[in-house]
């Protein structure tokens, strides 16, 4: 980036433009007008370029003019800019209950959850996040952490609870999130809690855990997997018994901490969910912009003296010596 920081210097351009037209001028008036026959004379009456007039006077109309491109003080500057993330913090609490395992989404509810979790996870850049697994019981896989490729490799991992500890702890996995954020000091502290059942086990309430989400400044979003109405549902091969999904407590939940409520019951459906969830948990960037100029007249001042020098030796020493 280049730039002359005194721009209005360049009036002074009009001196020696002003004071050359005014030489030539002055220079053909001494002569007047003949009305000759013949040209021979011409050669005789005609004055010679005389170099040792004209280039001093060429050499200070360049001096002048370099001296005030220098006044105009050029700058070439380097801008350096300094970029601040505000990360924001997420717990995703997602559900492995047997129920997790059917097939009303492709391959499988787990499946499909775990897919769009890690899409999730590779849309994210500078946010710290972790993982928490429920059924019966509130499993802390894996800690706030930015190292998005181990947490990617648990999320993949994730399989169904063993049957003797199966269930819906949706009150433990809220309060379990909580203490994973409560002293954060993230600008923004989210839960994204996945479950396709009831509250049906652990002995914390799940609205009692909305509410010190709340007081911790915690936002949790919600998701209604399958939405199911405990009907039969037939894959071909067997039938399975689709669990209904607590959709009136997970609204409460979410519009308790100021979050939203999302019900998916296609892959395509729990896809544009989180996508939409990923757009409206952004992390904040401030970019400052800093420029830092450097002098440049030297540029045009050293020139000019060297022209200075040059037309001093010339007038001075040179054309005294050897006129």
């Amino acid at each position: 980036m280049f730039r002359f920081a005194f721009p209005y210097m360049f009036i002074l351009l009009i001196l020696p433009i002003g004071i050359t037209i005014l030489y030539w001028l002055k220079k053909n008036d001494n002569f007047e007008t003949l009305r000759i026959g013949t040209l021979d004379i011409i050669e005789q009456i005609t004055p010679k370029l005389n170099v040792k007039t004209q280039l001093p006077i060429l050499l200070k109309f360049i001096i002048i003019v370099l001296i005030i491109f220098a006044l105009a003080r050029p700058q070439i500057g380097n801008v350096t800019k300094n970029i601040k993330k505000k990360g924001i913090d997420i717990i995703l609490a997602l559900d492995i209950s047997g129920s997790m395992q059917i097939e009303d989404f492709k391959p499988n509810r787990l499946e499909a959850s775990k897919k769009v979790a890690v899409e999730f996870i590779e849309g994210r850049k500078t946010d710290r996040i972790g993982l928490v697994v429920f059924a019966g019981e509130s499993f802390l896989q894996c800690p706030l952490t930015v190292d998005y490729d181990v947490l990617i490799n648990i999320v993949s991992d994730m399989k169904i609870i063993p049957k003797e500890l199966d269930g819906t702890a949706i009150g433990l996995a809220i309060s379990n999130s909580i203490n994973r954020l409560r002293d954060s000091e993230a600008k923004s502290k989210v839960v994204i809690l996945l479950s396709d059942g009831d509250n049906n086990a652990g002995d914390i309430d799940p609205i009692t855990g909305a509410k010190f989400a709340k007081e911790f400044d915690i936002k949790i979003y919600t998701i209604a997997m399958g939405g199911g109405d405990g009907k039969l549902n037939n894959n071909f091969w067997s039938f399975q018994r689709v669990p209904p999904v607590n959709e009136e407590l997970l609204t409460k939940i979410a519009n308790f901490t100021g979050g939203k409520f999302f019900i998916a019951n296609s892959n395509e459906k729990l896809k544009n969910i989180w996508e939409e969830i990923s757009k409206m948990e952004k992390t904040e960037v401030n970019v400052d912009k800093y420029t830092d100029w450097a002098e440049k007249y030297l540029w045009f001042l050293l020139p000019a003296i060297l022209l200075f020098i040059i037309e001093l030796i010339l007038s001075k020493i040179i054309w005294r010596v050897y006129p």
